[in-house]
């Protein structure tokens, strides 16, 4: 049996931390509740206790040492990630409760349009949305189960395959009517694009990142109207204002539909795409199983019947 003696007392651990977070002990006395005494008390039987100086102590207030610094940094962390913890398993005790986390993107093109025959189906349960433009770490949310994009490898978390990531440029039925036919890449290169920020082309597939793959390297700057959120380089090609860069599915129904059309060239896939993640150490309760069957189930059918997704595209 491991010998608890070895560790420090754990509220005087906890004393540390909200004195070193503070750089104060009266700001820690009322942060807990309790007397500045007692946390100046806590503070110096947890130094005798380590051998070192946690603080200098100055005329006014409080500095960390370098020995009180390390320590911060592990109390710290171990902290929120215990706060993370036992927030989770709050929520998985709250059996009518399901919180999905996901991008803006995702939540606004698949899941809320789907959303209505979930909780049809499941009437009992409450199904929660976040979004966070992030990739997914589970030690920073308290979702019971993520959508993300990416490689497929998030540790400590069991990740299932929704869909690949299939590229194609789309725009509305107006703006060909505009523009004319599409006919090769040098012409759509030419016309106005849509786009996110380059700083995102790390994680998402950009135009020029497109273009390259379609054998074609764009010399002069493309006319690019550039903005902050995927849901408003779509919107603005609804409004015939430009190309975008299509993600299936996000825009799968919107082809379905007519509202977009493929502007031309080919599809473009990657190794990456969208997941559906749990973490590992998830004891999920049966109705959340459920709800996750649901949404792979999902994404199977469209796979296999949407027609974005069988239609080929010309090369142009």
């Amino acid at each position: 049996m491991a010998n608890n003696k070895k560790l420090p007392p754990l509220q005087a651990l906890a004393y540390f931390e909200s004195a070193a977070r503070h750089l104060s002990f009266t700001g820690a006395s009322v942060e807990l509740g309790t007397s500045q005494p007692a946390v100046s008390q806590r503070i110096n039987a947890l130094e005798a206790d380590l051998g070192v100086a946690l603080f200098s102590r100055k005329h006014r207030g409080v500095a960390l040492t370098m020995e009180g610094e390390q320590l911060f940094q592990i109390v710290s962390d171990s902290l929120h990630n215990i706060r993370q913890e036992t927030e989770k398993l709050r929520k998985r005790q709250q059996k009518n409760q399901l919180l999905i986390d996901t991008d803006m993107g995702f939540a606004t093109y698949w899941l809320l349009p789907r959303l209505e025959s979930l909780q049809l189906l499941m009437p009992d349960i409450e199904i929660q949305i976040s979004t966070s433009p992030q990739t997914y770490n589970f030690r920073e949310s308290p979702a019971d189960l993520a959508i993300s994009f990416g490689d497929g490898h998030w540790p400590g978390c069991h990740a299932d395959k929704l869909f690949p990531e299939l590229v194609v440029p789309v725009c509305s039925p107006a703006f060909i009517e505009e523009y004319g036919a599409i006919t090769s890449i040098q012409q759509m290169s030419e016309l106005p694009l849509l786009s996110l920020p380059e700083n995102t082309s790390s994680r998402w597939m950009s135009w020029h990142d497109w273009f390259l793959a379609n054998g074609f390297r764009v010399e002069n700057k493309t006319k690019s109207t550039i903005f902050n959120a995927y849901s408003l380089v779509i919107q603005a090609a609804l409004q015939g204002r430009g190309i975008a860069l299509g993600w299936l599915p996000l825009v799968s129904d919107l082809l379905e539909q007519g509202s977009l059309v493929l502007a031309g060239g080919r599809k473009i896939t990657t190794e990456r795409g969208y997941y559906l993640i749990q973490p590992n150490d998830h004891l999920a309760p049966v109705i959340h199983e459920k709800v996750k069957n649901w949404i792979i189930t999902e994404a199977f059918v469209m796979r296999n019947t949407k027609k974005a997704y069988t239609k080929k595209t010309e090369p142009i």
